[in-house]
């Protein structure tokens, strides 16, 4: 690729996989080096459908999402260079997915078009491919190789990064602290009321935080009053702890929110039911969720598992959901009767004034 110039860093980010959980550390990346980071469209159902038409019926909803993206920046004004990393491997002997792993791979051969892919590759699993030699691929394209600055930028990313996590761990909802952090601002609300029924609400977060692809389950469990628990809102160590209390190590990539943060909150007694949602056709999912529906079991902690693809329809996806939430409603009023049902003490009457009675007689 010819070297740019500063005018012409446009960088485009799709707005899926990876993108609701590293975008903000791109973003601050990719500004403190003087691109404008243009992202695709919101995902919409002709998003869905022209992802789709690219690839095999068996490839899972949230890759032809992706590529759905795709299509939507190379369509975009200036819009040349797209940013597909390939996130082999997070930490030594700790993967991603085949379908994450090959995504580069997947998007060269299936999307035709006018456009530059900026592909690099982070495997933690192998020599001379850490996080600065990641970084240094995905801008040496644009002609940047000064290790300093590219050192300087990727602090600039941490710090809009963890301003976003510090936001989600306090409760603050995911679009309010994305768009918080990119501009540099920290909005910690107050600590939210309490509602009638908590739920822990497991996914990975490309499913959750993609309105169509969820079909906005946070708002339609807000309307039911319940308080929504994610792993955004927990600890590494918490989602450590969680995933030994399987009894498993850690394996994939985004097993943490997943196994992780159902074990968390399987114990947590605050939590009144798990809900799961996950990707038709997703292969480590079926494992993981296998597991948590076991221990929900061995618990006695409700749950609902919920699978979704681009015909999931959304009448009888509501209806599971509200069926749930009714059934928590009504097993938590049930205990609530045995509670108050249940006395503290024995009750034993006072019969000296009956005996006296009977004695004067």
């Amino acid at each position: 690729m010819i070297k740019q110039e500063k005018q012409d860093l446009v960088i485009g980010i799709p707005r899926g996989m990876s993108y609701y959980g590293n975008y903000p550390f791109w973003y601050g990346f990719f500004d403190a080096l003087g691109f404008k980071v243009v992202l695709s469209d919101p995902t919409t159902k002709q998003t869905m459908s022209d992802g789709s038409a690219l690839v095999v019926t068996e490839t899972c909803l949230p890759i032809k999402i992706y590529l759905g993206h795709i299509l939507n920046l190379i369509n975009k004004k200036g819009v040349k260079n797209i940013f597909v990393p390939s996130l082999q491997s997070i930490a030594p002997k700790i993967y991603n997915c085949s379908k994450i792993r090959g995504l580069p791979d997947l998007v060269r051969n299936v999307v035709k078009g006018d456009y530059n892919l900026i592909e690099a590759t982070l495997d933690k699993s192998a020599k001379k491919q850490g996080l600065y030699e990641f970084l240094a691929d995905a801008v040496k394209p644009f002609g940047i190789t000064d290790s300093e600055t590219i050192k300087k930028a990727s602090k600039q990313g941490w710090k809009v990064y963890n301003n976003f996590y510090m936001m989600m761990r306090a409760g603050v909802k995911y679009k309010d602290a994305l768009s918080n952090a990119i501009k540099g601002k920290i909005l910690l609300e107050a600590e939210q009321d309490s509602a009638p029924i908590n739920v822990a609400l497991i996914s990975h977060a490309y499913n959750i935080y993609d309105d169509r692809a969820c079909m906005k389950i946070f708002e339609k469990l807000e309307k039911m009053d319940v308080k929504v628990f994610t792993a955004f809102q927990l600890s590494e160590e918490q989602m450590q702890e969680g995933i030994s209390s399987f009894n498993q190590k850690k394996y994939w990539a985004n097993e943490p929110e997943m196994t992780g943060a159902a074990g968390h909150y399987l114990k947590d007694n605050m939590i009144d039911g798990i809900v799961t949602l996950n990707a038709f056709g997703c292969g480590p999912d079926s494992l993981m969720i296998e597991r948590i529906m076991r221990k929900a079991k061995e618990l006695n902690k409700p749950m609902l598992s919920l699978t979704i693809d681009e015909h999931t329809g959304e009448a009888g996806f509501i209806t599971r959901l509200e069926a749930f939430i009714d059934m928590l409603y009504r097993k938590k009023r049930s205990e609530i009767i045995n509670d108050l049902s249940t006395s503290d003490y024995d009750y034993v009457p006072q019969t000296n004034i009956c005996e006296s009675i009977l004695k004067d007689r």
